[in-house]
């Protein structure tokens, strides 16, 4: 009990420290505020010329300015606030333009004395491209993303198939896991976004431990119900939400490394190294805890717990520990996918609440507390929610696989590897 009062204060005081960068912000000295960045393509084309203008929230025009010969802008601006960034993609040179989904027009907030950088990847003006490159274009984006869906829904699946609880604050988790490694990335001695995803798994891990041994446990040992714990866990994500926004800020933000990489192409798919090291990654991960559950005692154990804990505790397993290595691995599993999920998109408090409605689909459409059917069950979200884009407007595409598993739950409720129990 009481290591788990440490370990929870130590998670929880990491998170204290992000408020540092804030209050060293407010003794510094004030410098000029300014936004800038560099036009290029790859490592070694820089664009001569290129307009970037500079609007206050209102739409009045603060500054312009235009690219030197190493390609780089900067526009000094009255003070801190939300800016917006525009490129004129008519002064880029002749078959350059933004990448594919790239927007020519950027928010971007900066506060007093900071300079910001602000990023718009150009590479070669985008031809119209046929059906079927496009269509395996986005089943390549919708399994990268089931998969790093996946990451997050197996921790999610352990812990409900172990004690029961269905939290709804993993989510929070996944965010925490961003921002944490966005601090360690771009803040705390600005390490390499590789040592900085190791550094944050291990710090998800000890948050893990604490919230199950010094605050779960304990409940347990109570005797609270199942819909306590589950009303607890609400207020867990609402309470790291505001403790996020309040040490983060409610701006996106990126990561300082990978952030613009030059494209592969592999027949019909177009990717970059950052994307291919992620699905690598996730793989690896995810083989990894399969065979675990397993060939492992403790995996034995885990499917004993899942199966009956009383059952497991008088035949000798140490059901205590079993679930605390769950609540340490589904945490590190969440905070991975947090890494990788803002790579993807920007870091802001509300990347993994968006993400949570996914995790539980994948989660349910697989079957509650099966490791493989959550797994199963991430990727036909994933591939679904991006390959609907094709027919429908993408502001639309996550109507599709809450569509699909309503569907499938009618057709079979328990999940797709879930067993059909009798209930009362």
């Amino acid at each position: 009990m009481r290591r788990g009062k440490i370990l929870l204060g130590l998670a929880l005081g990491l998170l204290m420290v992000l408020a540092v960068p804030a209050l060293a912000q407010d003794g510094a000295d004030p410098g000029q505020t300014q936004l800038n960045g560099t036009i290029r393509f790859g490592f070694d084309q820089f664009f001569e010329g290129v307009t970037i203008t500079v609007a206050d929230s209102s739409g009045a025009e603060v500054g312009q300015a235009a690219t030197d010969a190493d390609g780089r802008w900067s526009v000094p601006v009255p003070g801190p606030g939300a800016y917006r960034v525009s490129i004129d993609t008519g002064t880029l040179p002749e078959g350059i333009g933004l990448r594919e989904g790239q927007e020519s027009v950027v928010d971007a907030a900066v506060d007093a004395g900071q300079s910001r950088a602000v990023v718009f990847a150009v590479g070669e003006a985008p031809k119209g491209t046929p059906f079927g490159e496009r269509a395996a274009q986005t089943v390549f984006n919708g399994f990268k993303f089931g998969l790093i869906i996946a990451m997050s829904a197996i921790g999610l699946s352990l812990i409900y198939g172990t004690t029961g609880l269905v939290n709804f604050a993993h989510g929070e988790l996944v965010t925490f896991g961003a921002v944490i490694a966005w601090y360690f990335n771009s803040s705390w001695g600005e390490l390499n976004l590789i040592v900085a995803a190791v550094l944050t798994v291990i710090v998800c891990g000890m948050l893990g431990a604490g919230l199950e041994s010094g605050l779960f446990r304990p409940l347990r040992t109570r005797r609270l119900g199942i819909f306590q714990l589950v009303v607890i866990t609400i207020g867990l994500s609402l309470l790291g939400r505001q403790l996020v926004q309040l040490f983060f800020g409610a701006e996106p933000l990126p990561y300082r490394d990978f952030q613009v990489q030059e494209r592969w192409e592999f027949g019909p798919w177009a990717v970059t190294p950052r994307e291919v090291a992620t699905i690598a990654v996730i793989l690896a991960a995810l083989v990894t805890v399969g065979l675990m559950l397993q060939k492992t005692r403790f995996g034995k154990a885990t499917r004993a717990v899942a199966d009956n804990a009383d059952l497991a505790a008088v035949s000798g397993i140490n059901v205590n520990r079993v679930v605390l290595i769950v609540w340490v691995m589904g945490a590190a599993l969440a905070g991975l996918g947090g890494v990788f999920q803002g790579l993807d998109a920007d870091i802001d408090p509300f990347l993994g609440f968006q993400l949570l409605l996914l995790i539980f689909a994948g989660v349910e459409l697989g079957g509650l507390g099966t490791a493989y059917g959550a797994l199963a069950g991430s990727l036909i979200i994933g591939m679904s929610t991006e390959v609907s884009t094709l027919w429908i407007s993408p502001e639309l595409k996550f109507v599709v696989p809450l569509a699909a598993l309503i569907l499938v739950l009618l057709l079979r409720p328990q999940g797709l590897f879930g067993v059909k129990a009798r209930v009362g």
